[in-house]
């Protein structure tokens, strides 16, 4: 990678942030020089509480889609949804969270959005919960795909997996990922 596609930022420890052109961490350079890739699991600091917010938004959606809305109704889900974002944000990493506030703009003046502007935000809260749902997965498949690679290397590589396809001489498949 060219200095010119990465980006980097100090930290207070001494380590240094390599960060890649879309923004997303890359890895971490230590005092020493050797470089620890970013962790996926790093960017959601409360998983759990990120999915049980992102489930509610998605069925907040749903219900948002399904029934006319009147002033009362359009005010309350103008609070929700920025409740949500706030804790949203509170289970983030820094750099997620950042985003998200860049992203998510907040309802002009004192009177309730419309329906169509509660819908927009909506869609855009969960698309976003979304991606960032399957960038994780991505990354962490990723990291499987690079580990197993690794392993398939210090065991010699010559063509032989690193995993058994199977038990020697029996015709069943496995039914099951190996991690």
């Amino acid at each position: 990678m060219t200095e010119d596609t990465r980006t980097t930022e100090h930290k207070e420890d001494g380590s240094v942030i390599v960060v890649g052109p879309d923004g997303r961490p890359l890895g971490t350079i230590e005092e020493d020089g050797t470089m620890s890739p970013e962790e996926p699991g790093n960017l959601i600091e409360q998983p759990a509480k990120v999915m049980r917010i992102g489930s509610m938004i998605k069925q907040l959606l749903e219900e948002v889609k399904a029934a006319p809305l009147d002033e009362v109704s359009r005010g309350r889900l103008r609070e929700i949804h920025e409740r949500s974002i706030k804790e949203l944000e509170e289970g983030l990493a820094p750099e997620l969270r950042e985003e998200l506030e860049r992203l998510s703009l907040p309802f002009e003046g004192d009177k309730p959005p419309s329906e169509s502007e509660i819908r927009i935000a909506q869609a855009q809260l969960v698309g976003w919960l979304e991606g960032l749902f399957h960038g994780i997965q991505a990354a962490l498949v990723a990291q499987q795909m690079a580990a197993r690679l690794q392993l398939e290397q210090i065991r010699g590589g010559q063509g032989r997996p690193a995993l058994p396809m199977g038990i020697p001489g029996k015709s069943e498949s496995p039914t099951g990922q190996y991690l």
